[in-house]
């Protein structure tokens, strides 16, 4: 079982790269971790959104498994605290299947990547860069691997 973050577009700003870096270390002490990111679309500015997101959706979907449990990074996905999340990740590990999350571009998933996915998952009702919610999450999945380890990263 592995666990991929898969992203649209390059991880540029600095302090987001350092905290990605920090946490992909990090998390590589419980579990096999990688991120893979798409390059932005060449000459996006002369397609429409809706063509935006069909490129990028082949894109992604060209980079899955039929096994693989595909999780989108959605905002109308499911929200849970960190202990949910750490609860049902652990639920997910026990499957034995590899996990990939997937942060979209900035218009989103087409309707190809949606009929994929086998779960949605929001951060937040607040909207985050695609930048920042790599490190953001990343966070979230070490420190859901410290709760299912019963170490003293988080507390309550």
């Amino acid at each position: 079982m592995k666990i991929c973050l898969l992203t649209v577009g390059k991880t540029d700003i600095g302090w987001v790269k350092e905290g990605l870096e920090t946490y992909v270390s990090r998390l590589s002490h419980y579990v096999p971790f990688n991120v893979r990111e798409i390059p932005e679309l060449k000459n996006a500015s002369s397609l429409s959104r809706t063509q935006i997101k069909e490129k990028e959706g082949e894109l992604i979907l060209g980079l899955l498994s039929p096994s693989d449990m595909v999780i989108l990074l959605d905002e109308h996905g499911r929200e849970y605290s960190s202990l949910e999340f750490a609860r049902h990740l652990g639920d997910l590990t026990q499957m034995g299947k590899n996990i990939v999350f997937v942060i979209g571009g900035a218009y989103g998933f087409s309707d190809a990547v949606y009929a994929r996915c086998n779960e949605k998952l929001s951060l937040s009702r607040m909207t985050f860069s695609h930048q920042m919610v790599r490190t953001i999450f990343t966070e979230q999945l070490y420190r859901a691997f410290t709760i299912l380890n019963g170490q003293p990263y988080h507390h309550e």
